[in-house]
């Protein structure tokens, strides 16, 4: 696609970002790379920077970002760029699992099944970043992750939060030691971009503010 290339585009009713992404491939340029799966917001693999926002291209309606007719379309940021709109996630996904993101279980399945109380504040907390889809938006969001590239970024450390709640997880002491490393919780800014532009309406902020309190907590019950 090179450094920066301009298409016309027709324009219809209903159109959105990835249609026009999709038209210039189809149309236009057939070795233009782009991602994309289900084009209803469920996968989260469309997402691009738009007019230098992150956003779900299938979501998003042309008409609503239009500056002057125009508008801009890039690859994420903060990722390296495989081809035109194509990001290497491998490092986001490194993150995750660097953040101990991955279900501890303590139980086998001769156990009976843990019993949760889905009204504890616990489990509501678990529940608030459970519908994180790894689409990197929050990632490419994140101004911490742009100039830290140690960061371990808000989705990891959201799913960090949502294990460390969950009463079936029992890594309660390797996350809270993955998030508190060199590029863990401690590093965000509180900026709340990455809750900002969330196409799901989740809140990797508050999820970071609530590792930083547990971390503070273990510290200092430590330190006893």
């Amino acid at each position: 696609m090179g450094a920066r290339t301009q298409f016309d585009v027709p324009a219809y009713d209903n159109q959105t970002v990835l249609d026009v992404v999709s038209w210039v491939q189809q149309n236009v340029d057939p070795t233009l790379s782009y991602r994309f799966a289900c084009r209803v917001g469920m996968c989260g693999s469309c997402a691009m920077m738009v007019n230098g926002v992150p956003r779900w291209t299938c979501r998003t309606h042309i008409s609503k970002v239009l500056v002057g007719n125009e508008v801009t379309i890039a690859p994420l940021r903060n990722l390296p760029v495989v081809k035109d709109l194509v990001v290497d996630m491998d490092a986001f996904f490194d993150k995750w699992i660097a953040a101990e993101g991955l279900h501890h279980g303590a139980l086998t399945r001769e156990d009976p099944i843990a019993k949760v109380d889905p009204t504890s504040s616990a489990r509501v907390a678990s529940d608030a970043g459970v519908e994180c889809i790894n689409c990197a938006v929050c990632y490419a969001a994140c101004d911490t992750v742009s100039t830290n590239q140690e960061y371990l970024g808000p989705a990891a450390l959201q799913r960090a939060w949502t294990l460390l709640n969950d009463t079936k997880d029992n890594g309660r002491e390797k996350i809270l030691d993955a998030v508190t490393g060199a590029g863990g919780c401690q590093n965000c800014h509180s900026m709340g971009s990455c809750t900002a532009y969330c196409p799901n309406e989740l809140d990797p902020m508050s999820a970071i503010a609530g590792l930083k309190r547990e971390s503070a907590k273990s510290f200092f019950r430590k330190g006893r």
